[in-house]
């Protein structure tokens, strides 16, 4: 084989790979989003698992994507795992298409029509027409589309240039000599599996041996083992990028390679059974690519038909060899943030939101802990609780911020770089929340080991302010949780009460300590009460407005927006309305004593 032919060949495989990727890039953008909804919502049953599964991958060109997908939905508590095996069978029927695709090149029709549906034919036009749309269209749907098209071309260009380096090896005596030996399954089976593994893509290898078919020097006897270990190898892919996941991720991608290897031991045993004892009428005789699509969807159609009534066998072979372990608080929830989805946004902002839901939940129960700490009963289980909390809050804002800043480093749609954007600016005011809730519960600590006591009128202004900021971080939490923006204006307006409230507190106790009612250990303990609280309805303004802006699709200036709101009815009567549930009170209860 010449230096030409050794170049040409990589650069074919080059091409076929690049042409692969971009066409299913493409394809994942314009319909990627819709697919994984659809997978989300059609998996009630096995039959549609699979055709789901199948249709999914035959979209976006990936087995590998849609079991990510389904990997997503495994850890989101969408989908149970035996939902999820159906889906992952699908997939690797899905898989084939593209060698059933690359069969066009077997056309030998002088028809001008199917003259044109060959590959040499077709695959420079689409890659012209979808380059020109791609540079003049403005459209990011549109270039997608495009993108589809160019992926195509340039996929069936690679296979030419394969064909092209492999045609003079057709007599070639070492070429053949070699073909000869993987004639051993054992040695088909390996030759498969590591062609996959080095090219990342069953569908890319399955290709290779389809161009090597043109030689006319591939049996059936050589292509059915190379087909199989192509199965097999397609998963270590999967397997690799496995590593570091939690048990549902493992248990999926367990069962994956459970069912390539049983698949692999049914059809060996099938086809060398039959041709020890009948034998087969082709089995010497040479293979096309339309053969090789052929056999390759059915090991795969034929493995899911054999292993789809064995799904809860499957899953209790996962379960043995990935068992259950134990788990604190900051393994289950961060595992969600599996670099394994930072290649499919849609799911990777799943699994944050899924994280920020915890961050905004455990935000607000560290400050019930705290605050009960400081004006009803001080408990040391509370303390620990807190201080637990407080380590997730931490945690999570570092892991979100290093998961974030690599998403953003992929093509993200307006939308998703939107909530993207959000969700960073969002989990620092969580965490700052957490970080006043434990300046909260260190005044508490040191009140109860100092003696510090507040006084019945103290303690009855810190409870109205509890009430204040309680509801303000309860209203922002589930506002954040359930995405409702219609809550900005009571937010804003209960901040600003929370504001003249503590205004109101500082000015009775500058009184209590001129008047000798107050300590001046207590006094500085209400007054850093008084501080933290305040700064936690700040932050749950800065949330509501964060959430407001993206659902309403503002960009501006949060402050001024704040200004224009404080002049309008709405923002007056909700004032009023709040002055007279939380400030009146207190008021009322200074006059009478």
């Amino acid at each position: 084989m010449s230096l030409e032919s050794i170049l040409s060949m990589l650069g074919g495989i080059g091409l076929f790979l690049y042409g692969m990727k971009l066409m299913g890039q493409s394809l994942e953008r314009f319909a990627g989003a819709k697919m994984e909804k659809t997978l989300e919502r059609l998996t009630s049953n096995r039959a549609k698992g699979v055709l789901l599964g199948a249709g999914v991958t035959a979209v976006i060109q990936s087995s590998s994507a849609t079991i990510i997908m389904v990997i997503g939905f495994l850890n989101a508590g969408i989908m149970r795992l035996v939902q999820a095996v159906p889906v992952i069978m699908g997939a690797n029927i899905g898989t084939t298409v593209t060698a059933q695709i690359l069969r066009l090149g077997d056309i030998n029709n002088d028809n001008i029509v199917m003259q044109m549906l060959k590959p040499v034919s077709f695959a420079p036009i689409c890659v012209v027409i979808g380059a020109f749309v791609i540079l003049m269209a403005k459209k990011n749907k549109t270039k997608d589309k495009a993108g589809i098209a160019v992926g195509l071309g340039i996929l069936f260009i690679g296979m030419n240039m394969m064909e092209s380096s492999f045609k003079p090896l057709a007599n070639s005596p070492e070429f053949m000599n070699i073909f000869l030996v993987l004639t051993n399954p054992a040695l088909g089976i390996l030759a498969g599996m590591a062609v996959t593994i080095l090219l990342q893509s069953s569908s890319a290898s399955v290709g290779v041996l389809q161009a090597m078919s043109t030689t006319g020097g591939i049996t059936f006897s050589m292509a059915a083992p190379i087909v199989i270990g192509q199965n097999i190898g397609k998963c270590v892919t999967v397997l690799l990028a496995s590593i570091g996941t939690n048990k549902n991720s493992k248990r999926a991608v367990c069962i994956d390679v459970c069912m390539a290897l049983f698949g692999a031991i049914i059809f060996l045993v099938i086809i060398y059974g039959y041709q020890a004892a009948i034998g087969f009428s082709f089995w010497d005789k040479p293979v096309n690519r339309g053969n090789i699509a052929d056999f390759h969807t059915l090991f795969n159609l034929g493995t899911c038909i054999f292993m789809l009534p064995l799904v809860s066998f499957l899953i209790k072979i996962s379960e043995k060899i990935v068992r259950d372990k134990g788990t604190n608080k900051i393994e289950e929830e961060l595992a969600l943030l599996d670099p394994i989805f930072i290649s499919s946004p849609g799911i990777a902002l799943g699994q944050c939101q899924k994280v920020m839901t915890t961050v905004a939940q455990t935000a607000m129960e560290n400050y019930r802990l705290a605050i009960d700490c400081c004006i009803n009963e001080y408990s040391e289980d509370k303390v620990t609780k807190v201080n637990e909390n407080e380590d997730f809050l931490d945690k999570s804002e570092s892991a979100l911020g290093d998961y974030l800043i690599k998403l953003t480093e992929q093509q993200l749609s307006v939308e998703d770089n939107r909530l993207a954007t959000e969700f960073m600016h969002t989990i620092g005011d969580f965490e700052r929340i957490g970080d006043h809730c434990k300046n909260l519960l260190d005044v508490a600590v040191y009140n109860n080991d100092n003696g510090v006591m507040f006084s019945e009128n103290a303690l009855y202004e810190l409870k109205c302010l509890d009430n204040a900021v309680n509801d303000i971080l309860s209203m922002t939490c589930e506002s954040y949780v359930e995405e409702a923006s219609s809550v900005i204006h009571k937010v804003e307006a209960l901040e600003d009460t929370v504001d003249n409230l503590v205004d109101v507190l500082k000015a009775h106790r500058i009184t209590r300590l001129m008047g000798g009612f107050m300590s001046a250990d207590a006094g500085i303990s209400f007054v850093e009460i008084l501080g933290n609280m305040e700064r936690i309805a700040d932050h749950c303004v800065n949330v509501s407005t964060q959430v407001h802006q993206r659902l309403n699709n503002e960009s501006s200036n949060p402050h001024e927006r704040n200004e224009e709101l404080s002049e309008t009815d709405e923002q007056k009567a909700l004032l009023l309305l709040y002055e007279k549930k939380y400030i009146e009170p207190v008021i009322e209860r200074t006059t009478k004593s």
